[in-house]
């Protein structure tokens, strides 16, 4: 099975239960070792990946914030299962698009997504004990943003989307358990953990590649990646950062000391 062709499918597919049994196939077939990662297979733009029809997105500016309600607590179970599911996607871009890589770099990728579709499943499945599903609520369009700016190289894709987009989740998601807890809402704080520590895991894939990618082209990591961040952010990235968290991810101490020092 070509592995591309897969993939694209999964990635353009917009039935939610669809994208995730092609996922799950994807996955099956990796474990099986039926996989074909170097097939030729044309590679194109995808401007927006398949997605239902609900949520209705809006920017994120005109998303009004999340008070401390019963109702202000599950838009925000929403919010974090509107990521997972976008995060589905970014994984299997990563997989589709970038060509000539070691077979393990796919592997990875197919690891993350089925990874993401499983905390996509916990939120949306708690949201519908709770009487409620994906799509119920209006949720922001800037997370596919990065992903297709950093088409061009699979090296921007590895600094900017796990080391940056994903990271910041491991920043915030103490905070967000906290938050839980004193609410009637804490079975969020264990579907929060196993999301955590799985997050980890792919900000640890991303930092492996990036650092890997900067060997074989002779380029300074720190260099690298804050001119990458000055291209396509603008600005540096602020804090505060969970050191211990991006330290299990194998941020070096070098650039801990650059993420705090801007």
């Amino acid at each position: 099975m070509n592995a591309f062709e897969l993939a694209l499918k999964a990635l353009k597919q917009n039935n939610v239960n669809n994208k995730i049994k092609l996922v799950d196939q994807l996955h099956s077939l990796k474990e099986q070792t039926k996989l074909n990662y170097q097939a030729e297979y044309p590679i194109r733009s995808v401007k927006a990946p398949g997605r239902p029809k609900k949520p209705n997105l809006v920017r994120f500016q005109n998303i009004p914030k999340r008070d401390k309600s019963d109702l202000g607590f599950i838009k925000t179970i929403h919010a974090i299962c509107h990521i997972e599911f976008n995060a589905i996607n970014l994984a299997l871009d990563a997989l589709y698009r970038f060509r000539d890589m070691p077979d393990t770099f796919y592997q990875d990728w197919i690891q993350v997504a089925f990874e993401e579709s499983q905390h996509f499943q916990l939120l949306n499945n708690y949201l519908a004990e709770l009487g409620y599903h994906y799509g119920d609520f209006d949720a922001h369009n800037g997370l596919w943003k990065m992903t297709h700016e950093t088409d061009y190289d699979v090296l921007a894709r590895m600094a900017l989307v796990p080391r940056v987009l994903e990271a910041r989740g491991l920043d915030a998601t103490p905070k967000i358990q906290a938050r839980f807890k004193k609410s009637k809402f804490v079975k969020m704080v264990d579907i929060l953990q196993v999301i955590f520590n799985d997050e980890i895991g792919h900000v640890k894939i991303g930092n492996t590649w990036f650092h890997k990618l900067c060997q074989q082209r002779n380029l300074d990591p720190i260099q690298t990646f804050d001119q990458l961040v000055q291209k396509h952010i603008g600005e540096s990235l602020r804090g505060p950062f969970n050191i211990e968290a991006r330290k299990l991810a194998d941020f070096s101490d070098q650039e801990l000391d650059y993420l705090q020092a801007k």
